[in-house]
């Protein structure tokens, strides 16, 4: 048994052994442990025992939920939380539209896989009830991508200059998915190397220049447009916010300095020519070719189908949409590459807009919860919740050209700033209000 199998099952086991008996939070990290190593389609995988990983991660989690319920409802009520009724109402969209799907095989059990996502997210919100906990979790992300940095490393390019059947388990080995999921976590490594101590700074240096490099050698220009439009938002606000700690604006320069550097290390000339092409988006490549006119056709599926047409009722009903040449020596019909238009498509305007409010929600609640922070002098956190905004910012801009409209790591996206509200937001704001009752 190698090395990895060996490191993955006494990980595995032992942080179920510590969810049971020391702290429940523990649950969250196996599941993140799987979700990122994805065991089943590594290849170590033939030395490892055939078991359900992911589901028993899952199964867990519920169980720690269950078994301390009413404790940690007091400390992380749902109801209070309110981008959980965008999810659910985007959920029960996607359940009406199990009538209505083009293709309701397909469909249907994407659904329950996706009422099971938000069951897990439910459970997550409820365990990670500390700062302390947050933060394991964000390290956890931040390892599990850096894992895959690794072996896009030691994979290495395909004979059309990518990476890929690597990554987690909803990417199906996609090289876009994946990047896409790995680019948020340079803006959390960003804000790590700023306030941690030197140990943290190296340590976030070596994740960032594996991570870095995973994206570099998957050459896609989605996620290197998410990082750099994920790191600019976050280190514009480190320059030029009134909050100032000492030396930060220095810090951020340095930062940026290091980042190009970095940069220009491990990008290489097949990177750079890919890069080249991001101003060509009718470029006719087989990875993104003549994505404006697959976006176009969403709103003619629409005239015909304002309800939406179900998962993969667009690549089914594409060849109707688009001109003959798009399908010449091809069975199947094309994806709409983009999770703003996959929405549209799958559930309609209705579905849309609920949608973009669950986005609209998340930001909201982090205003708020930045204000407060603003308030009570609690720069640290107030800078934290800037790069969760910018982690996912930097998944929405790469997800612009791809399908990732129900990504389980868009969710954990979200649920990082719904947790972190919780934290220093939503629990205070409860306490103030009784203390002004008690006052007034």
């Amino acid at each position: 048994m190698g090395k990895f199998a060996l490191l993955f099952l006494f990980l595995f086991f032992a942080g179920i052994f510590g969810a049971l008996f020391y702290a429940p939070v523990l649950s969250v990290l196996v599941y993140q442990l799987v979700y990122f190593v994805n065991p089943d389609n590594s290849w170590w995988a033939a030395s490892i025992p055939g078991l359900k990983y992911s589901f028993i991660a899952a199964l867990l989690m519920l169980f720690m939920v269950m078994m301390r319920y009413k404790e940690l409802s007091e400390i992380s009520p749902w109801g209070k939380q309110p981008v959980f009724k965008w999810m659910f109402a985007l959920l029960a969209i996607y359940g009406v539209m199990i009538f209505f799907a083009i293709v309701p095989e397909v469909h249907k059990p994407f659904t329950y896989d996706f009422a099971k996502l938000i069951i897990i997210m439910l459970a997550v919100y409820k365990l990670v009830n500390s700062e302390k906990a947050l933060n394991a979790c964000l390290w956890a992300y931040i390892l599990g991508v850096t894992y895959i940095g690794y072996i896009a490393y030691s994979v290495g390019r395909d004979g059309q200059g990518r990476v890929e059947g690597i990554g987690m388990i909803d990417t199906g080995g996609d090289g876009n998915m994946t990047a896409a999921a790995m680019a948020p976590a340079l803006i959390l490594l960003t804000y790590m190397a700023w306030l941690g101590n030197k140990k943290i700074k190296v340590f976030a240096i070596f994740c960032g220049g594996f991570i870095a490099n995973g994206i570099v050698l998957i050459n896609s220009r989605g996620a290197f447009l998410g990082v750099v439009v994920g790191a600019f938002f976050f280190l514009l606000f480190m320059i030029f916010s009134r909050h100032q700690r000492k030396g930060q604006r220095g810090m951020a320069i340095l930062i940026i300095i290091v980042g190009l550097a970095g940069t220009a290390y491990v990008a290489d000339e097949a990177f750079w020519s890919r890069m080249e092409t991001l101003e060509d988006i009718d470029d006719g490549s087989k990875s993104g070719s003549h994505r404006i006119d697959f976006w176009i056709a969403t709103f003619d599926v629409l005239e015909d189908y304002p309800m939406g047409v179900g998962i993969q009722g667009y690549i089914e009903l594409s060849p109707n949409y688009l001109p003959e040449h798009y399908f010449e020596g091809r069975k199947i019909g094309k994806a709409v590459h983009s999770t703003w238009f996959q929405a549209l498509g799958e559930v309609g305007w209705l579905g849309f807009a609920l949608f973009v409010m669950l986005l609209i929600s998340t930001f909201k609640m982090s205003r708020n919860t930045k204000k407060y922070l603003i308030a009570n002098n609690n720069y640290n956190a107030y800078f934290k919740m800037l790069a969760l905004e910018g982690a996912l910012l930097s998944f929405l801009v790469a997800a612009s050209f791809i399908n990732r409209a129900r990504a389980e790591m868009l969710y954990w996206l979200i649920l990082f700033i719904a947790i972190a509200s919780n934290l220093y937001y939503l629990r205070f704001k409860e306490s103030d209000a009784k203390k002004d009752r008690m006052n007034g």
